[in-house]
């Protein structure tokens, strides 16, 4: 048998705790950072190259992803229009009915493709954690953690199986203390939307643990009470922008927190509102509020890990899964790189040390690990990939925009 060795990237520019270090070595997991290669490794010269830890997604609805943007309207008051408006569409509307007649395995693993391809090793899903996504994934999934889909779904349909959306205080009182409970507040500019965090606090449901989801509604005030209760928020500016033509005031949130860390995250949500990924959604935050690219890229790593309770992902320490994402030196801080880049310029993502899709030229660190590769194209780019994953992109009848295995 022929083992699979360890990887020295060299010369690279790598993002660890804080601190650039030219080096890192892994196998399925971070062996050592900063450090010489040792004999038996495989050496790749990264010329400069960016390493961070893969990005985490942490809001999506994996099983959306495959339709387009939906809404009747220029402008929403409230999710609960948007849902209103939508609804009719569902079974008139020819695409949409073709899009929910293909299987949630299919739908899912588009889900997880777009995450893939835009450097993100780690997604949160809203919903439950479906079994299909244990065997048709190729990144990782969370999997411990409590949700409600909202105040306004409570018993309504809101899963892919027609799941209701659930009584939010006894969902989140049966949510371990220590897991993440999701849960959709205050999405809306109306009177309705600036309450949900009043009568989320009445129920005593703002801990710790709890993750709003979008809190467009919320004012200066609302985050300051955010805050002190230590909870947390996912922000999706570009489904917000989309609907309401504005998004959280997230700055507000990270100040209100003074010498606390108050954990802002960024999610994509589904492409029926949201961006395209996670790439994007990360250059419209910058364009929608006064953030820095540090705090951006805090938001897509650590600041993200810690919200979903996740201690092991968006970080690259010694022994730690081996989750990267190489992109080019597009500017001289990583943080600012990540801004520029696109997914066609991803240069490779590992998870757990397998690499999953990449470069041609880095071609030696899949052979190094032990992976077939096959071609793909991603938006025009000649890259190489896993062969299984190339199988199944070709298999899946639903075709990712801009990815061809053929």
């Amino acid at each position: 048998m022929i083992w699979a060795s360890a990887v020295s990237f060299v010369n690279a520019r790598v993002a660890a705790e804080g601190r650039l270090e030219e080096s890192v070595r892994f196998t399925s997991r971070i062996l050592s950072i900063g450090e010489r290669p040792r004999r038996g490794d495989t050496v790749v010269d990264l010329r400069g190259g960016v390493v961070l830890p893969g990005l985490v997604n942490a809001h999506d609805h994996l099983e959306l992803n495959h339709y387009g943007r939906l809404k009747s309207r220029d402008r929403y008051e409230n999710a609960s229009e948007w849902i209103d408006d939508i609804r009719p569409r569902l079974s008139g509307d020819p695409a949409i009915r073709d899009g929910r007649a293909q299987s949630l395995t299919e739908r899912l693993f588009i889900g997880g493709l777009k995450n893939l391809l835009a450097g993100v090793t780690t997604v949160a899903h809203h919903n439950p954690f479906y079994s299909e996504l244990r065997r048709t994934m190729p990144i990782r999934v969370m999997r411990r953690y409590g949700w409600a889909h909202s105040f306004r779904l409570e018993r309504q349909p809101a899963g892919a199986r027609g799941e209701p959306g659930g009584d939010v205080a006894h969902r989140w009182r049966s949510t371990p203390p220590d897991a993440p409970f999701l849960v959709h507040l205050a999405e809306g500019v109306d009177a309705d939307a600036q309450g949900e965090l009043p009568r989320l606090e009445a129920l005593g449901c703002l801990k710790p643990n709890t993750v709003i989801i979008h809190g467009v509604g919320i004012d200066g005030n609302g985050w300051r009470r955010v805050a002190e209760a230590g909870a947390g928020l996912v922000w999706c500016p570009a489904s917000n922008a989309f609907l309401f033509g504005r998004t959280a005031s997230v700055r507000e949130l990270l100040d209100a927190g003074g010498h606390a860390r108050t954990h802002v995250a960024l999610g994509t949500d589904s492409r029926v509102t949201g961006s395209r990924d996670l790439l994007e959604e990360l250059r419209v935050a910058y364009g929608a509020t006064p953030v820095s690219h540090a705090e951006l890229l805090d938001m897509v790593t650590t600041r993200a890990a810690a919200l979903l309770r996740l201690p092991r992902s968006g970080r690259i320490v010694v022994n730690a899964p081996a989750d990267l994402l190489v992109i080019p030196p597009f500017a001289p801080e990583p943080a600012a790189a990540l801004l520029l880049t696109m997914r066609h310029d991803v240069r490779l993502v590992t998870v757990g040390g397998r690499p999953m899709v990449g470069d041609a030229d880095l071609a030696a660190v899949f052979r190094a690990r032990r992976v077939t590769v096959r071609p793909l194209r991603v938006d025009g780019a000649a890259k190489i990939a896993d062969s299984g994953l190339v199988r199944r992109i070709a298999g899946c009848p639903i075709v990712e925009p801009g990815v061809s295995a053929r």
